[in-house]
């Protein structure tokens, strides 16, 4: 056990100084991750450990919490998985804000996407072979086979993976591979590069999910070629090709696969390039330079028109022009009124021009409609909570947080909107989940105990309160005891 906490301290050592001397936020510490290098670990151990991780990485790194864009990758994941030869049929995902090329699957069921891949992609089967790849590697446990042939590199391996993904997060990239590469002479190179064999298992699965889900198969050698381009184009190449490298025989590979299925048009879902200029628009410098790009988008040739105007609405929209962001967005709804994305917008317009009883009315009318959709949840939630209807956003929180017990993002709007409120124990409450969900314990425990002593006479949320702090007491132990 010493010796194996010796190697990660040694391993995070190396990636903290790399992170010191290249990144440009804070100092980063790396998790104790714990002991599971004495064998192949279970299906069980590996759902632990990955859990642990993506705590951990969540707390490190800019993550998003547009809830459209959440929602649109989560309903692709759930598409893709009942194909999938992964066991656990659950996925956890972690979006980054981060204009760079990069994918990653976290052992555990956890896949990570940059929001910069929405860059690369040009339609939503390349971005799904991206994602049916990683889900390959999970269904192989690549990680956990790599274990069997290096029996004490486990820890090592998940540091130096994390350190390099939370340093490509956040940096340009640079950053991220340096500390990979210090790594890698502790982890003769197993932190994030996959063998060849890997690599091609992961390609020939994911190539079969995708046929299966009834996606383009041809899509991977299409998204291969873009990433080739990627290469040529630049002075150094993309995270992503750097630990999933892509040559011309892999292309050749893909394509060959791809021929023993007919290839036909498959046409694209609007929700994707819609999704792709909500992140585009975060990626300009102000409002004018995206309104300005979206109507040079507009004005030329263009792939996906209706994207490009609802990108120019929320540009509109941002600039404080209510009257031309409802405009651009009239003719979307004109020729798809129940698209809930156009309404959101049109709800958001509304809300950013402080016409809130419209826009709540609207929302709720679609609620109704659609009770469990994340996105028109969290809207009505802040849409509500700057209304000043703090009640109702706080009631709705609640509610949903009994779905989406691990969003980080919905904890974190509750006890905003609890604060606003005046319910102190409620924030406190908030706060502790919050932080439990990036694993942050002591913080947690904290709040946790705040609360417990504000919720004095009150049994049952006592009780609930008081396993909570049991749970965060018993994490915080075994974290100590590696």
């Amino acid at each position: 056990m010493n010796q194996l906490f010796r190697q990660l301290v040694i391993v995070c050592s190396l990636s903290a100084y790399t992170a010191a001397a290249l990144a440009t936020s804070n100092d980063i510490e790396l998790p104790v991750l714990g002991d599971t290098s004495s064998a192949m670990i279970s299906p069980v151990q590996e759902k632990a450990l990955g859990q642990r991780a993506l705590k951990y990485y969540r707390s490190q790194v800019p993550t998003s919490s547009d809830p459209l864009v959440i929602d649109y990758l989560e309903n692709l994941i759930d598409r893709l998985l009942p194909y999938s030869q992964i066991e656990d049929k659950h996925i956890d995902l972690v979006v980054v804000k981060n204009d760079t090329l990069n994918a990653f699957a976290i052992p555990g069921g956890i896949i990570g996407m940059h929001t910069g891949v929405f860059n690369y992609a040009k339609t939503e089967n390349q971005l799904a072979a991206i994602i049916a790849h990683e889900m390959g590697h999970l269904s192989q446990r690549h990680y956990a086979r790599h274990l069997e042939q290096q029996k004490n590199m486990m820890m090592p391996m998940i540091a130096g993976m994390l350190a390099g993904l939370v340093l490509a997060a956040n940096s340009n990239g640079d950053g991220g591979m340096a500390a990979i590469m210090a790594t890698q002479a502790a982890t003769e190179a197993a932190a994030l590069r996959f063998s060849r064999e890997n690599e091609q298992e992961a390609d020939r699965i994911g190539m079969q999910t995708m046929y299966q889900a009834k996606l383009d198969p041809y899509a991977a050698s299409d998204m291969f070629e873009e990433m080739l381009h990627a290469t040529r184009s630049s002075r150094r190449p993309p995270e992503y090709l750097l630990t999933h490298p892509v040559t011309e025989r892999r292309v050749a590979d893909a394509r060959n696969r791809a021929m023993a299925h007919p290839r036909i048009a498959y046409p694209d879902n609007i929700e994707f390039q819609l999704m792709r200029s909500r992140i585009r628009f975060e990626l300009e410098e102000s409002p004018q330079t995206a309104i300005k790009r979206f109507k040079n988008e507009l004005d030329g040739d263009n792939l996906s028109p209706d994207a490009s105007r609802y990108g120019l609405a929320m540009a509109y929209s941002a600039a404080g022009q209510f009257d031309a962001a409802r405009a651009t967005l009239k003719p979307l709804l004109d020729k798809d009124p129940t698209r809930v994305t156009y309404l959101i917008m049109s709800a958001d317009i509304d809300v950013a021009a402080e016409r809130f009883k419209p826009a709540l009315e609207l929302l709720e009318a679609q609620l109704k409609l659609n009770p469990d959709s994340y996105p028109l949840n969290i809207r009505f939630a802040e849409a509500s909570m700057k209304a000043g209807r703090y009640k109702e956003s706080a009631e709705l929180l609640e509610r949903y947080s009994r779905k989406r017990k691990n969003d980080d993002y919905l904890w974190y709007l509750l006890a905003e909107v609890d604060g606003l409120n005046g319910d102190i124990l409620g924030v406190h409450e908030s706060r502790a989940e919050y932080f439990i969900a990036n694993g942050i314990y002591d913080k947690a425990q904290i709040h946790l105990r705040n609360a417990i002593k504000l919720a004095k006479g009150q049994f049952q949320r006592t009780a609930i309160l008081e396993e909570r702090l049991k749970y965060v007491e018993h994490e915080m132990l075994e974290m100590r005891s590696q």
